[in-house]
Protein backbone atom coordinates (compact mmCIF):
# COMPACT_ATOMS: atom_id res chain seq x y z
CA UNK A 1 0.00 0.00 0.00
CA UNK A 2 1.48 3.52 -1.01
CA UNK A 3 2.03 6.01 1.86
CA UNK A 4 -0.55 7.86 3.13
CA UNK A 5 -0.97 11.77 3.99
CA UNK A 6 -3.16 12.84 6.79
CA UNK A 7 -5.27 16.00 6.98
CA UNK A 8 -6.03 16.04 10.66
CA UNK A 9 -9.14 18.60 11.96
CA UNK A 10 -10.71 19.74 15.20
CA UNK A 11 -13.75 21.64 16.40
CA UNK A 12 -17.49 21.09 15.55
CA UNK A 13 -16.57 21.39 12.00
CA UNK A 14 -14.12 18.86 11.78
CA UNK A 15 -16.70 16.40 10.04
CA UNK A 16 -18.03 18.33 7.69
CA UNK A 17 -15.11 19.93 6.45
CA UNK A 18 -13.20 16.65 5.73
CA UNK A 19 -16.25 15.23 4.22
CA UNK A 20 -16.49 18.44 1.85
CA UNK A 21 -12.80 18.45 1.04
CA UNK A 22 -13.32 14.28 0.16
CA UNK A 23 -16.53 15.40 -1.87
CA UNK A 24 -14.17 17.61 -3.84
CA UNK A 25 -11.69 15.57 -4.69
CA UNK A 26 -13.78 12.88 -5.85
CA UNK A 27 -15.61 15.68 -8.20
CA UNK A 28 -12.58 17.01 -9.76
CA UNK A 29 -11.19 13.50 -10.70
CA UNK A 30 -12.80 13.32 -14.38
CA UNK A 31 -11.53 10.73 -17.27
CA UNK A 32 -8.75 12.85 -19.17
CA UNK A 33 -8.06 15.31 -16.38
CA UNK A 34 -5.55 16.17 -14.08
CA UNK A 35 -4.53 13.43 -11.38
CA UNK A 36 -5.92 13.50 -8.41
CA UNK A 37 -4.31 11.39 -5.10
CA UNK A 38 -6.88 8.56 -4.16
CA UNK A 39 -8.65 8.82 -1.16
CA UNK A 40 -7.54 6.52 1.82
CA UNK A 41 -10.13 7.44 4.47
CA UNK A 42 -12.55 10.26 5.29
CA UNK A 43 -13.67 10.03 9.14
CA UNK A 44 -14.18 12.64 11.66
CA UNK A 45 -11.25 13.95 12.49
CA UNK A 46 -9.09 13.44 9.89
CA UNK A 47 -8.88 12.26 6.20
CA UNK A 48 -6.08 10.05 4.17
CA UNK A 49 -5.23 10.74 0.99
CA UNK A 50 -2.48 9.01 -0.67
CA UNK A 51 1.04 10.46 -1.28
CA UNK A 52 1.96 11.46 -4.23
CA UNK A 53 6.13 11.01 -4.75
CA UNK A 54 7.41 13.99 -5.25
CA UNK A 55 9.29 15.23 -8.38
CA UNK A 56 10.03 18.59 -10.05
CA UNK A 57 8.28 20.86 -12.52
CA UNK A 58 8.84 20.64 -16.15
CA UNK A 59 7.94 22.02 -19.56
CA UNK A 60 6.07 19.04 -20.25
CA UNK A 61 4.18 18.26 -17.10
CA UNK A 62 2.95 21.97 -16.96
CA UNK A 63 1.84 21.74 -21.38
CA UNK A 64 0.19 18.24 -19.93
CA UNK A 65 -1.51 20.26 -17.12
CA UNK A 66 -3.32 22.67 -19.28
CA UNK A 67 -4.74 20.78 -21.53
CA UNK A 68 -5.96 18.16 -18.48
CA UNK A 69 -7.39 21.53 -16.72
CA UNK A 70 -9.34 22.10 -20.06
CA UNK A 71 -10.74 18.80 -19.66
CA UNK A 72 -11.81 19.44 -16.10
CA UNK A 73 -13.82 22.72 -17.10
CA UNK A 74 -15.76 21.35 -18.88
CA UNK A 75 -16.40 18.80 -17.56
CA UNK A 76 -19.51 21.00 -16.16
CA UNK A 77 -21.58 22.14 -13.26
CA UNK A 78 -24.96 22.81 -12.50
CA UNK A 79 -24.49 26.38 -11.68
CA UNK A 80 -22.09 28.93 -10.51
CA UNK A 81 -21.32 28.49 -7.33
CA UNK A 82 -22.62 24.80 -6.52
CA UNK A 83 -21.07 22.37 -4.65
CA UNK A 84 -19.63 19.23 -5.26
CA UNK A 85 -21.94 16.17 -4.92
CA UNK A 86 -21.68 14.68 -1.74
CA UNK A 87 -20.78 17.77 0.14
CA UNK A 88 -22.56 18.40 3.22
CA UNK A 89 -23.14 21.86 3.02
CA UNK A 90 -24.25 24.81 3.85
CA UNK A 91 -21.05 26.32 2.84
CA UNK A 92 -17.80 25.31 2.08
CA UNK A 93 -14.11 26.70 2.32
CA UNK A 94 -11.09 28.36 1.44
CA UNK A 95 -8.24 27.04 3.30
CA UNK A 96 -10.04 27.65 6.51
CA UNK A 97 -12.21 30.64 5.70
CA UNK A 98 -16.22 29.60 4.80
CA UNK A 99 -16.68 29.84 0.93
CA UNK A 100 -20.58 30.32 0.11
CA UNK A 101 -22.42 27.53 -2.21
CA UNK A 102 -25.35 29.28 -4.68
CA UNK A 103 -26.71 28.01 -7.01
CA UNK A 104 -26.77 31.50 -9.69
CA UNK A 105 -27.31 31.59 -13.18
CA UNK A 106 -24.86 34.07 -14.36
CA UNK A 107 -21.05 34.39 -13.26
CA UNK A 108 -21.74 37.93 -12.60
CA UNK A 109 -24.07 37.61 -9.98
CA UNK A 110 -21.88 34.73 -8.64
CA UNK A 111 -18.70 36.74 -8.56
CA UNK A 112 -20.58 39.98 -7.07
CA UNK A 113 -22.57 38.21 -4.76
CA UNK A 114 -21.08 35.11 -3.36
CA UNK A 115 -17.60 36.00 -3.43
CA UNK A 116 -16.13 39.46 -3.80
CA UNK A 117 -18.95 41.15 -1.50
CA UNK A 118 -19.40 37.89 0.71
CA UNK A 119 -15.26 37.35 1.03
CA UNK A 120 -14.98 41.02 1.69
CA UNK A 121 -17.67 41.38 4.41
CA UNK A 122 -15.64 38.64 6.08
CA UNK A 123 -12.15 40.40 5.94
CA UNK A 124 -13.88 43.84 7.54
CA UNK A 125 -15.53 41.67 10.01
CA UNK A 126 -11.84 40.23 10.95
CA UNK A 127 -10.10 43.60 10.27
CA UNK A 128 -8.41 42.52 6.68
CA UNK A 129 -9.75 45.49 5.20
CA UNK A 130 -10.76 48.84 6.69
CA UNK A 131 -14.03 51.18 6.35
CA UNK A 132 -12.69 53.12 3.29
CA UNK A 133 -11.87 49.80 1.32
CA UNK A 134 -14.96 47.94 2.52
CA UNK A 135 -16.75 50.81 0.81
CA UNK A 136 -15.08 50.57 -1.98
CA UNK A 137 -15.38 47.00 -2.78
CA UNK A 138 -19.25 47.51 -2.13
CA UNK A 139 -18.94 49.98 -5.17
CA UNK A 140 -17.45 47.63 -7.50
CA UNK A 141 -19.61 45.07 -6.43
CA UNK A 142 -22.56 47.60 -7.85
CA UNK A 143 -20.73 48.18 -11.15
CA UNK A 144 -20.32 44.60 -11.51
CA UNK A 145 -24.17 43.94 -11.18
CA UNK A 146 -24.53 46.77 -13.24
CA UNK A 147 -22.66 45.03 -16.10
CA UNK A 148 -20.09 47.91 -15.83
CA UNK A 149 -17.20 45.44 -15.36
CA UNK A 150 -16.13 42.91 -18.24
CA UNK A 151 -16.19 39.53 -17.28
CA UNK A 152 -15.93 38.24 -20.87
CA UNK A 153 -18.82 36.40 -22.44
CA UNK A 154 -21.54 34.42 -21.13
CA UNK A 155 -20.58 30.79 -20.57
CA UNK A 156 -22.01 28.27 -18.68
CA UNK A 157 -20.74 27.02 -15.52
CA UNK A 158 -17.47 25.28 -15.02
CA UNK A 159 -16.25 22.73 -12.66
CA UNK A 160 -13.48 24.38 -11.26
CA UNK A 161 -10.59 23.34 -8.96
CA UNK A 162 -11.13 26.72 -6.57
CA UNK A 163 -8.39 27.22 -4.85
CA UNK A 164 -5.61 26.58 -7.73
CA UNK A 165 -2.79 28.34 -6.34
CA UNK A 166 0.62 26.76 -7.23
CA UNK A 167 0.70 25.25 -3.68
CA UNK A 168 -1.81 22.72 -4.46
CA UNK A 169 -0.24 21.86 -7.81
CA UNK A 170 2.61 18.36 -6.89
CA UNK A 171 5.09 17.82 -9.86
CA UNK A 172 4.49 14.12 -9.46
CA UNK A 173 7.85 12.01 -9.96
CA UNK A 174 5.69 10.23 -12.38
CA UNK A 175 6.08 13.34 -14.48
CA UNK A 176 2.78 14.60 -14.06
CA UNK A 177 1.03 17.69 -12.14
CA UNK A 178 -1.09 16.54 -9.68
CA UNK A 179 -4.19 18.59 -7.72
CA UNK A 180 -4.42 19.03 -4.54
CA UNK A 181 -7.03 20.18 -1.64
CA UNK A 182 -9.52 21.66 -4.08
CA UNK A 183 -12.45 24.43 -2.77
CA UNK A 184 -14.20 23.09 -5.18
CA UNK A 185 -17.61 24.50 -7.23
CA UNK A 186 -18.83 25.61 -10.28
CA UNK A 187 -17.14 28.64 -11.54
CA UNK A 188 -15.25 30.36 -14.28
CA UNK A 189 -12.05 28.70 -16.05
CA UNK A 190 -10.48 32.03 -15.67
CA UNK A 191 -10.48 31.62 -11.81
CA UNK A 192 -8.37 28.92 -11.93
CA UNK A 193 -6.04 30.01 -14.09
CA UNK A 194 -5.98 33.66 -12.53
CA UNK A 195 -5.02 31.82 -9.24
CA UNK A 196 -2.51 29.57 -11.00
CA UNK A 197 -0.72 32.85 -12.12
CA UNK A 198 -0.99 34.72 -8.44
CA UNK A 199 1.51 33.30 -6.47
CA UNK A 200 3.92 32.29 -9.28
CA UNK A 201 3.52 28.64 -10.27
CA UNK A 202 6.34 27.33 -12.47
CA UNK A 203 6.13 27.10 -16.62
CA UNK A 204 2.65 29.26 -16.74
CA UNK A 205 3.27 29.82 -19.89
CA UNK A 206 3.07 26.50 -20.69
CA UNK A 207 0.14 25.93 -18.88
CA UNK A 208 -1.72 28.40 -20.89
CA UNK A 209 -0.13 26.89 -24.43
CA UNK A 210 -1.62 23.01 -23.36
CA UNK A 211 -4.80 24.81 -22.32
CA UNK A 212 -5.21 26.65 -25.03
CA UNK A 213 -4.51 24.02 -27.53
CA UNK A 214 -7.67 21.91 -26.09
CA UNK A 215 -9.83 24.91 -25.29
CA UNK A 216 -9.14 28.07 -26.46
CA UNK A 217 -9.70 31.07 -24.33
CA UNK A 218 -11.65 33.87 -24.43
CA UNK A 219 -10.17 37.25 -25.98
CA UNK A 220 -9.38 39.31 -23.37
CA UNK A 221 -8.66 36.67 -20.52
CA UNK A 222 -5.56 38.32 -19.81
CA UNK A 223 -7.01 41.62 -18.87
CA UNK A 224 -9.52 40.06 -16.66
CA UNK A 225 -6.97 37.94 -14.82
CA UNK A 226 -6.88 40.69 -11.77
CA UNK A 227 -10.66 40.76 -11.50
CA UNK A 228 -10.25 36.57 -11.00
CA UNK A 229 -7.24 37.44 -8.49
CA UNK A 230 -9.41 40.14 -6.69
CA UNK A 231 -11.45 36.92 -4.60
CA UNK A 232 -8.06 34.84 -3.56
CA UNK A 233 -6.86 38.28 -2.25
CA UNK A 234 -9.51 39.49 0.05
CA UNK A 235 -9.56 35.37 1.34
CA UNK A 236 -5.84 36.38 2.50
CA UNK A 237 -6.94 39.83 3.60
CA UNK A 238 -9.95 37.80 5.69
CA UNK A 239 -7.63 35.14 6.94
CA UNK A 240 -3.72 36.96 7.39
CA UNK A 241 -4.92 41.17 7.24
CA UNK A 242 -1.77 42.88 6.32
CA UNK A 243 -0.77 43.94 2.87
CA UNK A 244 -3.46 41.88 1.03
CA UNK A 245 -6.46 44.00 1.74
CA UNK A 246 -4.66 46.83 -0.19
CA UNK A 247 -3.51 44.16 -3.02
CA UNK A 248 -7.03 43.06 -3.33
CA UNK A 249 -8.42 46.47 -4.18
CA UNK A 250 -5.58 47.04 -6.96
CA UNK A 251 -6.60 44.15 -8.20
CA UNK A 252 -10.25 45.37 -7.97
CA UNK A 253 -9.08 48.74 -9.32
CA UNK A 254 -7.69 47.00 -12.55
CA UNK A 255 -10.54 44.77 -13.79
CA UNK A 256 -11.47 46.23 -16.87
CA UNK A 257 -14.78 48.41 -17.30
Amino acid sequence: MSEVHWKRRSGADAARFLATEAAGLAWIRVPGGPPVPDIVEVGASRIGIARVPEGRPSAAAAQQLGGRLAVLHRAGAPAFGSPPPGAPGPDGWIGDLPMPYAERATFTDFWATDRIGATARMARDRGGLDARQAAEVDRFVSDLLAGQIDTGPPRPAARVHGDLWSGNVLWGADGQAWLIDPAAHGGHPESDLAMLALFGVAHFERIIDGYEQASPLAEGWRDRVPLHQAWPLLVHAALFGGGYGASAMTALRRAPG
